[in-house]
């Protein structure tokens, strides 16, 4: 399983290569080494969270995360990471030959921040918890969403990386952002409060902007590598398939995924893959 995951990781590089200028001289490079990244940054939820949730005051040492059996087959502790094991960006920096990616709450002086940081929280959302708490949408995990990360990246890399404009555009021609997966918990939150697939197609757009805005933040800084992850099929996870279980066979695709999920994760994918649509939108971030 380890194996072809990173395998996958590997071939997500070289598409990467192809995507983000990658030199030419790459193309003939060994696949672990086909794209020079020399930092990675990484902002988003559980997916990626390496360790910033558990840090977190009050809530962190609280959470399932912080104890066993979550990092007990690679790390043989609890590391944060909402996984028994590696979480994909893990292999991906492995991959890149990188060390894995610090929490951004964890660090000190004995940190290799050289290679880059984590800012990722485990339940984090995409818009800020007060523009959710005006759609009566309650953020219950961390009040860390994508715009507090991007701060918190920002301090980061004037304090510790480059001091001005043109230095920062120097100095992150190598680096690798990783803006997301984010959203998928403005969602989750949503549907488990009991909003309709109406309210939750109306968040779409807001989410959107707020992802598209993040990413825009990330390419004035400096950044040229950027990937924005979409949702998930989430009609096909276990925790939706148990919650909206029904004995109507036409809400089943072949696969026994609920289609109305699968069709609104698509669309929140489209919605993020149009330009044209976003270009003039504004973020609904503070």
């Amino acid at each position: 399983m380890a194996s072809s995951l990173f395998h996958k990781v590997v071939l997500l590089l070289v598409v990467l290569c192809c995507l983000f200028w990658c030199a030419p001289e790459c193309t003939n490079a060994h696949p672990l080494k086909i794209c020079k990244f020399d930092q990675i940054y990484q902002l988003g939820d559980s997916i990626s969270d390496t360790g910033n949730l558990i840090r977190e005051v009050p809530i962190g040492a609280a959470t399932p995360f912080a104890r066993l059996p979550y990092g007990e087959t690679f790390f043989k502790n609890a590391t944060g990471r909402c996984s028994n094991g590696l979480l994909m960006i893990d292999y991906i920096a492995m991959a890149a030959g990188l060390p894995l990616l610090p929490p951004y709450k964890k660090l000190d002086g004995a940190d290799d921040v050289e290679h880059g940081v984590n800012f990722a929280v485990a339940g984090s959302t995409a818009l800020p918890s007060q523009v959710l708490a005006a759609r009566n949408i309650y953020s219950p995990v961390t009040t860390s969403s994508l715009n507090v990360q991007l701060d918190w990246m920002f301090t980061h890399l004037r304090s510790n990386i480059c001091i001005h404009h043109k230095d920062c555009v120097e100095k992150l021609q190598n680096a690798l952002f990783m803006v997301g997966e984010i959203g998928g918990n403005d969602y989750n939150y949503a549907i488990f409060q009991g909003k309709t697939m109406e309210e939750l197609r109306s968040m779409v757009p807001d989410v959107v902007a707020t992802i598209i805005y993040a990413a825009r933040r990330v390419i004035e800084i400096g950044g040229k590598r950027v990937v924005i992850p979409g949702n998930f099929p989430i009609g096909c996870l276990p925790i939706y398939k148990t919650a909206f279980q029904t004995n109507i066979s036409a809400a089943y695709d072949k696969k026994q995924c609920l289609k109305n999920l699968n069709e609104f994760a698509k669309y929140h994918n489209e919605e993020l893959q149009k330009p044209s649509t976003n270009s003039n939108k504004t973020s609904p971030m503070p």
